[in-house]
């Protein structure tokens, strides 16, 4: 993938790309607002009318309790690989390994808590460490040797895949102690008991005030984001759409909220993710480092000239993203019971679509935590629907193929609205 834009004014402006007050590069022209909602927003609505779509297909069994259930936990070693590829998308790289190094370091957790009894805690740690020091060996030929990242990793997919054969011995290692399980698999305890929900029946009570709580948070995030801006008079959203946006998310969270309560209580996974995506998101918007990914990925010469460190920003992104596959090999082996060696087939190739059709940039510098989790639900969703429709294999292939280019044109169109000289 390439790492190159055309030179601009600072750094900061590269980062500035995902912000409301985006112009168009090529010509100094601002986007209007209706352009610059549909584009940041656009992933959301189109993840609405899929969820309806299949809803209507399905006969309603998409959004049972315990269909939505399945839809998280089937998915979650994908959206925790998203949340590190569009880090790395963001910064203009690629990661093809990720499928291979989700196997290895699977055989790795597994190797050492089934075969050598090693505490699942130890072991765990021990697993994310292997998963850095992949990540830091793929960094430095990447960021300090030069070496494009599509080469590195690709070899790193073979060399990875190899390893994986290795540890396990071309043969499957389980089962996994049940602590690993319930975090894969498991639910939390009905900690106060269930409320009645009138004609819905009962619902944990527990999971309904998480919910609540986060459906708070996130509109007090969203005011005082909102007010910062107005403070530095920066372009903002219209109060109604405002308020619109916020209930439209917190019916969203509520619903799904109110299905899991009424199950098996919410997912332990589904809590890992959560602080997942919150870490990450503050990560990207309210830190030094995260300005600086959108600075590298949208204009690297302009970041280099400003005196970001880029070659080390790129270090640690991989090794971020192989300690984020890593916990993923990990949850998956869980969720199976078993480490085997073609653990990790084609995730690579999941992670990637997630982030590109949650509204990460083809040339990088674009792209949010938020929209690669829900480029990976549609996924999730698309595979899951179809499943439930008896779908054959090949049609499900065949759609995910055109939600990924339908998505990628989007993004390509956008910019040719905005006046992007890389589209001329």
């Amino acid at each position: 993938m390439s790492r190159t834009a055309p030179a601009s004014a600072d750094a900061g402006a590269a980062a500035s790309k995902t912000g409301p007050a985006a112009s168009g590069p090529g010509n100094g022209r601002p986007l209007s607002q209706l352009t610059i909602n549909v584009r940041q927003s656009g992933i959301y609505i189109a993840f609405a009318l899929i969820v309806v779509l299949f809803t209507v297909l399905t006969g309603g069994d998409l959004l049972q309790p315990q269909n939505i259930s399945n839809i998280i936990v089937q998915n979650s070693y994908i959206l925790i690989l998203a949340i590190g590829m569009i880090l790395i998308i963001i910064s203009g790289h690629i990661d093809l390994s990720v499928g291979s190094v989700v196997g290895v370091t699977g055989g790795i957790a597994a190797v050492l808590m089934v075969n050598h009894d090693v505490a699942w805690p130890l072991a765990l740690l021990l697993t994310l460490a292997a998963g850095a020091a992949i990540g830091a060996w793929q960094g430095y030929w990447i960021a300090y040797f030069g070496i494009p990242s599509f080469i590195v990793t690709l070899a790193g997919m073979l060399l990875f895949r190899a390893l994986t054969l290795t540890v396990l011995g071309n043969q499957g290692i389980g089962p996994f102690p049940d602590e690993v399980r319930t975090l894969s698999n498991g639910f939390t305890e009905g900690y106060l008991g269930n409320i009645g929900l009138g004609v819905l029946g009962g619902a944990d009570l527990f999971s309904l005030l998480v919910g609540i709580g986060v459906v708070a948070g996130l509109a007090v995030a969203q005011w005082r984001t909102r007010t910062a801006r107005l403070g530095y008079r920066q372009t903002v959203d219209p109060f109604p759409v405002f308020v619109l946006k916020i209930a439209a998310a917190g019916a969203l969270i509520m619903a799904v909220t109110v299905q899991l309560a009424r199950f098996h209580n919410l997912p332990w996974v589904l809590v890992l993710l959560a602080a997942l995506v919150l870490g990450y998101t503050v990560l990207t918007t309210r830190t030094v480092f995260g300005r600086r990914i959108y600075a590298v990925g949208g204009n690297l010469q302009a970041a280099q000239l400003s005196g970001v460190k880029v070659k080390s920003i790129v270090f640690w992104l991989f090794v971020n993203m192989g300690v984020l596959a890593a916990l993923a090999g990990v949850i998956f082996a869980g969720r199976l019971n078993q480490a085997g060696p073609t653990a990790g087939n084609t995730f690579e190739l999941d992670a990637i679509a997630a982030a590109f059709i949650g509204g990460a940039a083809v040339q990088g510098g674009v792209g949010k935590v938020v929209g690669a989790i829900t480029g990976g639900l549609i996924m999730g969703v698309i595979n899951n629907g179809m499943s439930l429709m008896g779908a054959p294999s090949e049609r499900v292939m065949l759609v995910k193929g055109l939600v990924l280019l339908a998505a990628v044109a989007f993004d390509v169109w956008t910019k040719r609205r905005s006046g992007s000289p890389l589209l001329r």
